[in-house]
């Protein structure tokens, strides 16, 4: 996806975003769309030795080396068989190259801000740092995550630590 191309349906409002909706198991969950750069089919990655469970390994993409998430192992929602329908979505997040498998994608939607909803708080059952709230479109409701946060955190350097030792 191109940042520059400029589709004549995007909302320009201060208060508005654009969101890559994508599934896990049952559950939908929405990601800012500036930070995804492509969105591809799984394919096979090089596994790198004593990296997190949920780094699934690193690919060679045009050149650069990018780890490979996987977030249903991150959110331990648990494993799943990969299908035609699973995709890997490549993120760009403050210049680091990421992508993340994901069971498939939605759409792209356009929220408000008052359209979110802070998440409850759920204690020590789920970590909700990385959840900027949830919104409700019609019949579905979706898990707006902060996808910057979650890639910047403590893992974050786990991920760099994945990718210098593939270089």
């Amino acid at each position: 996806m191109n940042e520059d191309s400029q589709d004549s349906t995007t909302v320009n409002s201060e208060d508005s975003r654009e969101y890559l909706t994508f599934t896990l198991g049952d559950e939908e969950y929405g990601i800012d769309i500036l930070n995804v750069q492509e969105i591809r089919g799984y394919d096979t990655v090089t596994k790198i030795a004593n990296s997190p469970h949920f780094i699934k390994g690193v690919i060679n993409m045009r050149g650069v080396i990018v780890p490979i998430i996987d977030m249903r192992l991150k959110f331990e929602l648990g494993e799943v068989e990969y299908n035609q329908f699973t995709v890997v979505i490549i993120l760009n997040i403050t210049g680091r190259v990421v992508g993340m498998v994901v069971d498939g994608v939605s759409d792209v939607i356009a929220l408000h801000q008052d359209q979110i909803r802070p998440a409850p708080e759920f204690g020590a059952v789920l970590d909700t740092a990385y959840i900027d709230g949830l919104a409700t479109l019609e019949e579905r409701m979706v898990i707006m995550v902060n996808i910057e946060r979650l890639m910047n955190s403590e893992e974050m350097g786990l991920v760099d630590q994945a990718r210098a030792s593939a270089e």
